[in-house]
């Protein structure tokens, strides 16, 4: 199905300024009861879903870094080889901001569209020596080979659930619920409950650079956030850890569907992803009070 955010092209994102863009049409299906699940991009999510709607199901995490794909002229380089003044595309503030500041010597504009469009645009133009986008989307059409450069999260930390897919289900549906449960991944769904908690006490919509790089590593999230002023210039950033290693309990019981920032999974251990949404908010709750003072 195409959604309004696949038809408006010429226009930025942070000025249509509605988070649900790419997903609102296909909740009313589900709704509707014409579909009975919906495969998103988890970033393209809001953290707090409609009534009614839930995530059941984070798939294994693609790499969620972004990135740079050149026009073929220059090929073989790097951001930090490449001409002053050369223009990059990319429609994120949060890319931007990150870049900005790193290579102050290149310019960055806004690019539009889906993939196809972004990379016909840089290759049949001469506007974009490069363009920047997310390696998982790039690895999933099986266009890996226009990858020239992995932007490490030092260069560019991602956006919040970048790289992973989430289906999205009716939270009354129990039978699809149990069904699509089954492609849950773990560490991914702890690591996207602490990025969207983070995400969602910040207010974070398109229009402010939120970023973050999350690790999970012998029972303990690092959790690591960033907030930037739109051109670079300032920026927020800090790391926090706590402990995910709990057993899995089994409670059934009133509270066997909780969500956690929309996120149903009864088979990760619950205290688990308590802990991974409190260190989201708890990080947040530092920057906010950084950017108070």
């Amino acid at each position: 199905m195409s959604t309004i955010g696949d038809k408006i092209l010429d226009t930025a994102l942070s000025k249509i300024g509605e988070k649900s863009l790419f997903t609102k049409e296909l909740e009313n299906a589900l709704e509707r009861n014409e579909v009975d699940l919906v495969v998103h991009s988890l970033k393209d999510l809001p953290t707090s879903l409609p009534p009614g709607f839930t995530i059941g199901a984070v798939c294994k995490r693609e790499n969620p870094l972004d990135a740079v794909v050149f026009h073929p002229k220059n090929c073989g380089k790097t951001l930090g080889l490449l001409p002053e003044k050369s223009v990059i595309g990319t429609s994120s503030l949060r890319r931007a901001a990150q870049l900005k500041k790193k290579f102050p010597q290149l310019e960055f504009r806004d690019i539009r569209g889906n993939l196809n469009t972004r990379l016909k645009k840089l290759d049949e133009k001469e506007d974009f020596s490069a363009i920047i986008l997310a390696a998982a989307g790039l690895k999933r059409m099986g266009w890996e080979n226009r990858i020239g450069q992995l932007l490490s999260p030092e260069d560019c930390l991602y956006a919040v659930g970048q790289g992973a897919l989430a289906v999205e289900v009716r939270a009354k549906d129990q039978e699809i619920l149990n069904m699509v449960s089954a492609l849950h991944d773990a560490d991914t769904v702890l690591c996207c409950i602490a990025e969207r908690a983070f995400m969602k006490r910040l207010e974070g919509g398109c229009s402010v650079p939120v970023a973050v790089n999350t690790m999970l590593k012998d029972g303990q999230l690092y959790l690591t956030g960033a907030v930037y002023s739109l051109d670079g210039s300032d920026s927020l950033k800090e790391t926090m850890q706590t402990s995910v290693n709990y057993p899995q309990q089994n409670e059934d019981g009133p509270n066997d569907d909780v969500q956690h920032v929309g996120i149903t999974a009864k088979n990760v251990p619950a205290q688990a992803q308590e802990a991974a949404e409190n260190l989201g908010v708890e990080l947040a709750s530092l920057l906010l009070s950084l950017l108070t003072h």
